[in-house]
């Protein structure tokens, strides 16, 4: 399975896609916004076509952690995707939140060191805000299931000690 990313904005949304291996990220598009069951709508469409069992939603907080107006909007999104999956039958696919705090600076920052346009990056930040937003959850899920397999690793030495005793 994959994972798919979105980062919500008011004009566009940014949409990301994990390689099969769930291992890193790659800029899928950018869906110009309609209206929010439209939007929806298309991002289902994505997730089937692309057979995803995660959307890694960026929730876009304020520096100190609390909430922001986007951040509701963020919100409303999600649950009109939920509601979208219930009444059409799509099983199985979970909605995450991934803090997405300077991911479009970062972006804006990798598009610059990349030499490309001020024009160009307008019309590609909200994908690689995206990118950056799916990458980083990757990368924490790969940190949590080494921890796992090391604490398992651990409590079977631990295990074996106490058999040779």
């Amino acid at each position: 399975m994959r994972a798919i990313s979105l980062d919500v904005g008011d004009k566009t949304i940014g949409v990301a896609l994990s390689d099969a291996l769930m291992m890193t990220a790659n800029g899928l598009m950018t869906i110009e916004r309609i209206g929010i069951r439209k939007d929806a709508d298309k991002v289902l469409n994505l997730v089937k076509e692309h057979q995803c069992d995660t959307i890694v939603m960026g929730l876009p907080l304020n520096l100190d952690g609390s909430d922001s107006v986007q951040t509701e909007k963020v919100r409303d999104f999600r649950r009109m995707l939920e509601n979208k999956m219930k009444s059409t039958a799509i099983k199985g696919v979970e909605i995450v939140y991934q803090d997405e705090r300077f991911t479009t600076k970062i972006a804006e920052n990798v598009l610059i060191e990349a030499d490309v346009s001020r024009k160009k990056r307008k019309d590609v930040i909200d994908k690689q805000a995206a990118v950056i937003i799916l990458q980083s959850w990757l990368d924490r899920q790969a940190y949590i299931k080494r921890q796992e397999a090391e604490a398992a690793a651990s409590a079977a030495e631990a295990d074996d000690d106490e058999v040779i005793e």
